[in-house]
């Protein structure tokens, strides 16, 4: 076995030095080689052979000299030296490929205005693709990154690079062993991490492991630095061969940028965006960005809602904690919009084609409507003008009360987390024993269970009995965002397309002040009270109605899982934002004369900035059902074929219905207001309400309801194992039955065509052996590739069979040794 690195850069590729390491352990500081092509002169170290579990390594190096790794002997590189490539452009002295900028640690206060980092020239040949607005904080040749086999015995040299977008391992393969990727992200590659994605960082010092939580001792480096991503990735790196000051220079470094609390200005987004511009979306199924009258009209016209549009906040003077335009009950007055900072105030979220709407608020503390009858009256008149929105019936859920809190989901899923943060292959296979029990145990797929449940029961009062819904909590911005999205997606077509679910993500969490900053804890703040993944919970069951009803979707769970990894991502405004307000002030700071609506920082949605056209088609679902004109045209109900609606309450009734009678209907229907459902046992109706839509035909563009028994609650084995190769199935997995649907699909779709041009030539199993060649073809997968289960985001494979390989540690454990262990654990197994 051979490797082929390169060093210097471009210019320097046909320069490599070629070294072979059959027998190598990273626990020696000596590494044995042998030479068997260099440009150079060099020297290497010999020594025997320690570990059973030795493989292939990679070695980057200078062509001017191959440095000796002896510990004793540190080799300093001449800056004057000079090959055939030319001269060391920087002078290094570390021997690693590329050039460091030779920069002492930079605090996060003491970075420069964005005009000194668009300088490409402070990375030339560093790394090989160069974000603008990137410059690099430090580097480390000679760092050994290990590989996921037994007790990491095996792994690749580079150079690691700390910038201020991400943390970069630099390797250098030959044009062979490069793999082939089709969903290459633009941003950032396999073996980077940008800086927001990194959740915990690990140092082993002398075989003891340690968190480190930043405040280090400077005159000490682990000699070895295991970190974990918020994406679930693990990266262990040996900092045992570099030269002691690189080594240290980088453990710091990467410490300092990812642990220790930053300003918001010191993101990386506002240098990125310095050095891009970023055209508006085609207003062609654009997503709406509900910050403009404009969208919030658009949206309650479609929907045809009964309520009114405020616009008096559009420069926050009624309230910060208000959006910029919101929608309210007709009844809420003007003088209704100030008392309580816009605490107790309904704010329309979506309404049902019978007249009742959905809406959400920040409840008012319990105190204060013990205490205070001011508060206990605005509370009534509020509820009395959700009330009078349709039927003058409203039903009140106190989410904080019926859903875990948001400290409980931070704490399960940090339970949850661990089950996936694989190390090593002894790691994975020791926790196979219990694992679908210590799964079940951390309570997080509970969690996910409880808010569908809670979606599901807002769908029956909206659905079944046409009462209005106010579901609160305090703050109103988390538990609420979830339930109120969820219940839009079951009930609401639209929102189940990709720009309808992108404007829904917008309306109910941008412009609703979901706290991004906090939650997602983008400044690395030390008091993580306020962090928990709320957002990734709504994603959790997404995914899951996404995976019970397929065709209803018109995006893939690709799409999903990509949408949770680019909230860590520091390029967005989507994401940096506690609420309008927030980003309102803070670019009125940075640029009192320019408008907030130009700030130039992409948006999410534009996903040309992470990926090109090609890989953007792998967001779309190809079962998604398309909805046909014959649906279209069916009856009055067409939103939702599975109507269950009250009895004599199918059409709404006539303007002035309750004139006469509004005063003992008042009284009839108090207590209805202001309890919080109808059914004493609100699990045992939803089963009914399940149970009757469920015998009735399913349309996948009407009403969907998801199924919570028992096992119908799934994994998202895409997100969670993408990472872990023993769980890959090549040439297997749900990818490659949707890879042969998609294929007859395509196959179906020309055979459509072609009987409908009614102009080609030849028999038709010619005709049909062309559809499947252009598909393959226009994929550009070729005959010969085998998909993963963990596709796209694992490498194409061609012509390779991968066999997990279980350490010998647990055979001998669970048998006789033999030939078979044996074969198991050998490297060359397994590819």
């Amino acid at each position: 076995m051979s490797s082929l690195g390169a060093a210097g850069g471009k210019s320097a590729k046909a320069s490599f030095v070629s070294y072979v390491t059959p027998e190598v352990s990273p626990c020696s500081r000596t590494v044995p080689t042998r030479t068997t092509g260099c440009t150079g002169s060099g020297t290497a170290a010999a020594g025997s052979r320690t570990s059973p579990g030795a493989g292939m390594f990679m070695f980057m190096f200078n062509p001017t000299k191959v440095p000796d790794l002896q510990p004793d002997r540190p080799e300093t590189l001449d800056p004057g030296a000079s090959t055939a490539a030319g001269p060391d452009p920087a002078g290094s002295r570390t021997g690693g490929v590329g050039v460091e900028v030779d920069l002492p640690p930079v605090k996060a206060n003491e970075i420069k205005a964005e005009k000194d980092f668009g300088q490409t020239d402070k990375l030339p040949n560093l790394l090989p693709e160069v974000v603008l607005g990137e410059v690099v904080f430090c580097s480390a040749s000679t760092v050994l990154k290990y590989t996921q086999d037994e007790l990491s015995q095996r792994g690749v040299f580079g150079t690691l690079v700390c910038t201020n977008f991400r943390v970069a391992f630099v390797s250098v393969r030959a044009p062979g062993e490069e793999p082939e990727h089709l969903f290459k992200n633009k941003l950032y590659g396999e073996n980077d991490i940008p800086l927001s994605c990194v959740d915990n960082i690990y140092g082993v010092y002398e075989d003891k492991r340690k968190l480190i939580t930043g405040g280090i001792v400077k005159n000490k480096f682990p000699s070895k630095l295991v970190i974990h991503c918020k994406d679930l990735r693990v990266f262990q790196f040996s900092l045992t061969y570099s030269l002691e000051e690189d080594a240290k220079r980088i453990f710091q470094g990467i410490s300092h940028h990812c642990l220790e609390p930053k300003s918001l200005r010191n993101v990386f987004a506002f240098s990125f965006c310095e050095n891009h511009t970023f055209p508006e979306m085609k207003r062609q199924q654009r997503t709406m960005m509900f910050d403009s009258l404009d969208d919030w009209a658009q949206d309650i016209g479609r929907l045809k809602g009964a309520c009114r549009l405020v616009a008096e906040n559009a420069q926050f003077d009624l309230s910060p904690h208000l959006p910029q335009f919101f929608i309210v009950p007709t009844n809420v007055s003007d003088a209704d919009l100030t008392p309580f900072q816009g605490n107790g105030l309904p704010m329309w979220c979506w309404s049902h084609h019978s007249g009742c709407a959905l809406f959400k608020t920040s409840s008012l503390p319990v105190t204060l409507l013990q205490e205070d009858p001011v508060a206990q009256a605005y509370m009534e008149k509020m509820l009395n003008a959700v009330a009078q929105t349709y039927l003058f019936s409203v039903k009140t859920e106190d989410l904080s009360d019926t859903l875990p809190s948001v400290p409980d989901i931070q704490l399960a899923y940090n339970k949850f987390k661990h089950f996936f943060l694989i190390e090593n292959t002894t790691d994975f296979w020791l926790s196979d024993v219990k694992w679908l029990s210590s799964l079940d145990s951390c309570g997080w797929l509970d969690i996910i269970r409880q808010c569908l449940q809670k979606a599901v029961e807002v769908v029956e009062c909206l659905e079944k009995e046409n009462a209005n819904v106010l579901i609160m909590e305090e703050g109103g911005s988390d538990l609420c965002c979830v339930i109120s999205s969820l219940a839009q997606l079951m009930l609401d077509p639209f929102y189940r397309t990709l720009p309808g679910f992108q404007s829904l993500i917008q309306k109910e969490w941008v412009a609703g002040g979901h706290r991004f900053l906090d939650r997602c804890n983008q400044l690395h703040l030390k008091d993580k009270e306020n962090v928990s993944p709320v957002f990734l919970l709504f994603l959790e069951c997404v995914w899951q109605l996404v995976r019970q009803y397929s065709p209803a979707f018109q995006f893939s769970e690709t799409y999903l899982t990509v949408l949770s990894d680019s909230v860590h991502v520091p390029v967005y405004s989507t994401f940096l934002f506690n609420s309008q307000y927030h980003r309102y002030t803070f670019v009125q700071a940075e640029s009192p004369q320019t408008p907030p609506s130009l700030l130039r920082c992409p948006v999410v949605w534009d996903w040309s900035v992470q990926f090109d056209c090609k890989a953007q088609e792998f967001f779309i679902n190809p079962l998604y059902t398309e909805k046909t004109q014959r649906v279209s045209q069916r009856s009055q109900l067409h939103k939702h074929q599975r109507q269950l609606s009250l009895p004599g309450s199918k059409q709404s009734p006539k303007k002035g219905f309750f004139k006469e009678e509004t005063d003992n209907l008042k009284k009839i229907l108090r207590v209805k207001r202001l309890s919080r459902w109808m059914s004493p046992d609100p699990c045992s109706s939803s089963r009914e309400f399940y149970q009757a839509w469920l015998r009735r035909p399913l349309d996948y563009h009407g009403l969907i309801l998801p199924c919570l028994e028992g096992p119908w609650l799934h994994l998202w084995m895409q997100r969670y194992l993408r990472w872990v190769q023993e769980v890959q199935i090549f040439g297997g997995g749900l990818v490659t039955v949707l890879s042969q649907l998609n294929g007859l699909l395509e196959e179906v779709r020309g055979l459509r065509r072609e009987l409908d041009l009614r102009g080609s030539t030849g028999p038709p199993t010619a005709r049909l052996q062309r559809t499947r060649g252009s598909r393959v073809e226009s994929q550009g997968w070729g005959s010969r590739v085998r998909l993963s289960s963990s596709f796209p985001f694992s490498a194409l494979r061609r012509n390779s069979s991968y066999k997990p390989s279980i350490p010998s540690s647990l055979l001998h454990g669970l048998g006789p040794s033999g030939d078979g262990v044996q074969d198991l654990d050998d490297p060359e197994s397994v590819v």
